[in-house]
């Protein structure tokens, strides 16, 4: 006899974790629930970063809409629930007013910081997943190496990664035009 493992979705998702007490975050990844520990400090404070060179970019969120740690879901997919460190989401696509609950769309850019328990393997996984609903850029900031990895897709539509040393920039690309972060900028 084959034991079915059950497949959740967003909405399920939403009253478990408003039925919950746990100090806990949680993704939705093909219907099955992937429990986080709440970021460590370097963690949420290279977000939090990355969140205040977003707003000085674009004070009056004329650009799009900045955020940390908020839910994204495709509404075309409702057993994918994926919760960025940070993000971007431009103006034309961003849900207005910004929702309460999570956000149905997949960010424009999508910022993966890497945290002692992840796996490059996941956040790779991560990345494709944003990449395939909607995603332009997706940033993967590596803290023990003061690195990122960038991820998007090319004009076939499959995953390109370009590593960024210790000394280089993340850019906004076409997703934000003249936007520019120095790594170095990121780290203390």
């Amino acid at each position: 006899m084959a034991v079915q493992q059950r497949v959740y979705d967003i909405d399920q998702l939403w009253r478990l974790v408003c039925d919950s007490d746990e100090d806990m975050h949680y993704e939705l990844i093909e219907g099955e629930i992937v429990a986080m520990a709440p970021p460590g400090g370097e963690h949420s404070t290279i977000a939090g970063e990355v969140f205040h060179y977003f707003r000085l970019f674009d004070p009056q969120r004329k650009l799009g809409v900045p955020s940390i740690n908020a839910g994204y879901y495709s509404p075309t997919r409702r057993d994918i629930l994926l919760e960025p460190d940070a993000a971007f989401t431009r103006s034309e696509r961003a849900p207005n007013p910004f929702p309460r609950t999570w956000v149905p769309v997949m960010p424009d850019i999508a910022v993966e910081v890497k945290s002692p328990n992840n796996t490059f393997a996941e956040l790779r996984r991560k990345a494709a997943i944003y990449l395939q609903h909607g995603t332009q850029l997706v940033w993967i900031i590596i803290p023990v190496r003061r690195t990122a990895e960038v991820c998007k897709l090319d004009a076939e539509g499959e995953i390109q990664t370009e590593f960024i040393s210790a000394d280089g920039s993340l850019s906004g690309e076409d997703v934000l035009p003249g936007f520019s972060l120095k790594l170095s900028a990121l780290f203390f």
